[in-house]
């Protein structure tokens, strides 16, 4: 039984074995070939912070492949009232077939992985969020081929989004050009990790302009994530250097590619005019978080 916890929890093999499942199933889909793989299995999704991509992706994609799912938020569940979170792991393990916790702290993540018998993948926390990355590097492929060739460049906050980058750029070799405002840099432990996988794939910058020089990708997210909300006013004044906008695009190749994980801030980390312009591919990054997601469950059920 396998669990996903964070993107080094799969090994390079594995990653680019999900994402060509993840292709033929958005192939086979498309030319209204079904798939009824995981008929009879239930998937449960405990979430504890608001979800629209990635609590529908999951949904939509487990019933696309048969199975079913049941939503569980936290104040649902007598987590809420003190009961141990092995306890709710070993609950859970007899009902369900897998679990995606959606969560704060990664400890949660790994806590429910160590006691439950179904595997546990890891719908967001607030270190790591690697079926973000996973589809994400899914569209980069898509519409530029490999990525190994490619300059991927991410602006804003050192977050958990970025660290899945960064172990992404490990595991498949690319290299990831980051520019962060002073403290708002990447974990420095999860940096030391990744460093030791792969030394000289991470390039840390402030400097935004240096970042997506000839930038084939340019990746960003919100300045302040959720439970960040009180930071929001001064973040929005450390990061507006650090905003997607037209003139930093001047920088990037004329055929650069803009992702934004949503939801998206305009006016703030980046403008409307880039996300509703041409170099954007933010829909197509969200539709294929579904055929990642169908991909990580199938695997994960089925072998």
């Amino acid at each position: 039984m396998r669990h996903l916890t964070r993107v080094f929890d799969l090994n390079t093999y594995e990653i680019k074995l999900l994402l060509e499942k993840a292709f033929f199933l958005k192939e086979s889909f498309k030319y209204g070939q079904p798939r009824r793989s995981l008929t009879g299995k239930v998937l449960a999704l405990l979430f504890e912070k608001p979800s629209t991509r990635t609590r529908v992706s999951f949904e939509a994609g487990m019933q696309r492949l048969g199975g079913t799912t049941i939503f569980l938020s936290s104040k649902d569940l007598q987590l809420s009232r003190g009961e141990p979170l092995k306890d709710t792991a070993r609950v859970l393990s007899r009902y369900v077939d897998a679990i995606v916790v959606r969560t704060f702290g990664q400890e949660v993540v790994e806590e429910l992985a160590r006691w439950a018998r179904v595997p546990v993948i890891n719908g967001l926390s607030d270190q790591h969020h690697p079926c973000q990355g996973l589809s994400d590097v899914m569209t980069v492929i898509e519409k530029k081929g490999d990525i190994t060739k490619l300059k991927v460049a991410w602006v804003g906050d050192g977050n958990n989004v970025a660290h899945s980058w960064m172990e992404m750029a490990a595991r498949l070799g690319f290299h990831l050009w980051l520019a962060c405002p002073e403290g708002y840099d990447p974990d420095p432990e999860i940096r030391a990790e990744v460093e030791k996988e792969a030394p000289g794939v991470i390039h840390l910058v402030r400097d935004p302009k240096e970042a997506v020089r000839d930038a084939d990708v340019i990746n960003t997210d919100v300045w302040a994530s959720m439970g960040q909300e009180k930071e929001a006013e001064e973040r929005k004044k450390v990061f507006s250097p650090y905003q997607v906008n037209a003139e930093l695009l001047k920088y990037a190749k004329p055929d650069a590619i803009v992702l934004h994980c949503l939801p998206a801030h305009r006016g703030e980390e980046i403008t409307e005019e880039v996300l509703e312009g041409p170099q954007a591919v933010v829909w197509d990054q969200a539709e294929n978080k579904m055929w990642l997601h169908m991909a990580l469950l199938e695997w994960l059920l089925t072998g």
